[in-house]
């Protein structure tokens, strides 16, 4: 019978070596701001073992499980998932494709509460008709953390100091995703053309090549007065999964669906420009109704039929002032869009359920050495594996010999260890 441990479990999948500093600041969030004890654990060396003797309040599946086409969840995880009475959280983001899995995935392990970038008005025309979902809940993709506005406050220059006028880096989308999707892609090439002969220092790229990572990213937006941005999302949501594969078979996107559902969302990176006090120029949006025009951006028509005016107002110094200033107060020094304010929402919704943050210390101890000691003995066991696997004299030789009997084996073994698995949570989750 699994200890009930009165806390939250956040899932999550991190693999080793991957520097993604966005994911990791959103998972650590509920751990670094929770009133409730989190225990967070990587998904990407296994299911440790120890895991199935304990019983959660609430689990939390971090939006980074759910690739496009594979969930990091395996077996083992969605076994335990379909045993447990806990209240279950799933975190989404790049909601607008692959539908049909997501949906079927919710309904399968039953799912409590999903939190979504899909605004109120659009979910009865996604989750509320394809899924049973009990809870849903707004969010936005990302938050202003600590880190930010620390780092921002070290790298930032003054105005003047500033060598780059306007930068940008983007990408390329899929067509499938509709026109909005062409956007990040659309308004660095078209800027880019249009105001070469501005007299305006101008570094903006949209090719893979060309992207920044890491601290480096910063420090090129802190040498930037301004920068060009878009709404984050696509404008093609394709619930049904037939706009992707009529592309994918003939190259022809269905037109049809343009703007079927509103998915488009303010952005990570309108927080990062605002704490490094650079001056953002927007294509016009809405931008979850938290960037207005003229208050905290330049708008810039999608026809860029106002170019030259955008350029005239973004040449005054005084205009970049207001506007990075407002952007600063209001989305970085309110704290209004903080993840300790994201957080402090997220465990009020746990509070109107009943939970309780109170916790048995002993326990709680005993759960982190567990998951630790668990996640250890997994990551020892794939580089054993690796080592065994390296390349060495005569392996090829022993590979022929052996390896079919060794495969057969362990086949054998995955087999018996994951089937008295099940039984022990079956029979836990009956009792």
């Amino acid at each position: 019978m699994p200890t009930n441990v009165n806390g939250i479990l956040v899932l999550y999948h991190h693999p080793e070596g991957v520097n993604a500093a966005t994911i990791m600041e959103h998972v650590d969030s509920f751990a670094k701001h929770s009133h409730f004890r989190v225990w967070s654990y990587n998904t990407d060396p296994g299911f440790p073992r120890a895991l199935g003797d304990f019983r959660f309040e609430a689990i939390v599946l971090h939006y980074s499980l759910f690739g496009p086409k594979s969930y990091r969840l395996d077996d083992y995880f969605l076994s335990y998932l379909d045993g447990t009475s806990s209240y279950k959280i799933a975190f989404f983001q790049d909601e607008h494709h692959y539908c049909r899995d997501r949906f079927e995935f919710l309904d399968r392990h039953r799912i409590d509460c999903v939190y979504t970038l899909l605004e109120p008005e659009q979910w009865p025309a996604v989750y509320r008709k394809y899924t049973s979902v009990p809870k849903l809940v707004y969010g936005i993709p990302g938050y202003v953390s600590e880190d930010l506005v620390r780092h921002a406050a070290r790298v930032a220059k003054p105005d003047e100091e500033r060598e780059i006028d306007i930068g940008y880096r983007g990408r390329t989308l899929l067509p499938y995703m509709g026109r909005g999707s062409q956007e990040k892609a659309e308004i660095g090439t078209r800027f880019r053309d249009l105001a070469r002969d501005s007299g305006l220092k101008l570094d903006i790229a949209v090719d893979e090549e060309s992207r920044i990572y890491g601290d480096a990213w910063f420090e090129f937006l802190a040498n930037c007065r301004g920068v060009l941005g878009t709404e984050a999302g696509v404008s093609i949501f394709d619930v049904d999964d037939v706009v992707r594969t009529e592309w994918e078979r003939t190259g022809k996107v269905l037109e049809e669906w343009e703007g079927n559902v509103y998915y488009r969302t303010v952005s990570p990176r309108h927080f990062e420009a605002a704490a490094l006090r650079v001056c953002q120029i927007l294509f016009r949006g809405r931008y979850s109704a938290i960037l207005e025009p003229m208050e905290h951006y330049l708008p810039l028509e999608k026809d860029f039929s106002n170019l030259d005016e955008v350029l005239r107002l973004f040449r005054d110094p005084q205009v970049r002032a207001r506007l990075t200033e407002n952007a600063y107060r209001d989305l970085i020094a309110s704290g209004d869009y903080s993840y300790a304010r994201f957080v402090e929402s997220f465990d009020e919704e746990l509070l109107a359920l009943g939970l309780r943050p109170e916790v048995d210390e002993a326990l709680a101890q005993r759960v982190g050495v567990a998951l630790v000691s668990g996640e250890r003995h997994l990551r020892r066991m794939r580089r054993l594996d690796e080592l065994i696997h390296y390349p060495f004299r005569g392996r090829r030789i022993l590979s022929i010999l052996f390896h079919p009997i060794v495969k057969r084996a362990r086949a054998a073994y995955r087999k018996w260890r994951y089937r008295r698995f099940v039984e022990r949570v079956t029979s836990e989750a009956e009792s």
